[in-house]
Parts: C-alpha cells; sequence; structure tokens
C-alpha cells in the first residue's frame, strides 16, 4: 500500500482497474447460466479479448470482426499475428 512513495510512477490508486472490471463483475451471476463449463470458458476468451484490444488502443470489434473473417485461411504457424498486440489490421 505504500508502494507509490517508493516510486511515483505507481498511482496511487486503483480505480481504473476496478472501473474496467466493473460491467464483468456486475453481470457475474448472469454468467452463471453459460450453458456449460466449456461455453463460460469460451466467453472468458472472447471477453479477455476484447478487454486486451482496448487496452491497446484497438477499437475491439474492429479486430474481432476482421479476426474472424481471416481466421479460416489463416496458417496455424502464423496464429500468434492475430493477437490483439501483433494485430495489424487487415488491407
Amino acid at each position: 500500500m505504500t508502494a507509490h512513495l517508493h516510486d511515483g510512477r505507481v498511482p496511487v490508486d486503483n480505480n481504473h482497474i476496478e472501473n474496467v472490471m466493473r460491467p464483468w463483475a456486475m453481470s457475474r451471476k448472469a454468467w452463471l447460466f453459460a450453458g456449460s463449463e466449456l461455453a463460460g470458458q469460451r466467453a472468458a476468451v472472447v471477453m479477455s479479448l476484447v478487454q486486451s484490444a482496448k487496452l491497446i488502443g484497438h477499437d475491439p470489434w474492429a479486430h474481432l470482426k476482421d479476426v474472424l473473417t481471416r481466421l479460416p485461411t489463416h496458417l496455424n504457424s502464423r496464429i500468434d499475428e492475430l493477437l490483439p498486440h501483433l494485430w495489424q489490421p487487415h488491407d
């Protein structure tokens, strides 16, 4: 709790992170009805991709649309190119 006293780059509070997490925490009970454990895991993967794209500064829906469009013909050996931190919009 005193890390910000030793390092000025550390924020005094974590309000930003709490605000990012709030929508997911508020709908926690709704996720109980995802259908199955596997469906819940898939939903978590999609939510992680959306939030990662947002944090990087991408439009998350443009990212998902592009990735899902390219995925069927994309080489498995180059799948990491579609991750949010490496993704480049398709021309």
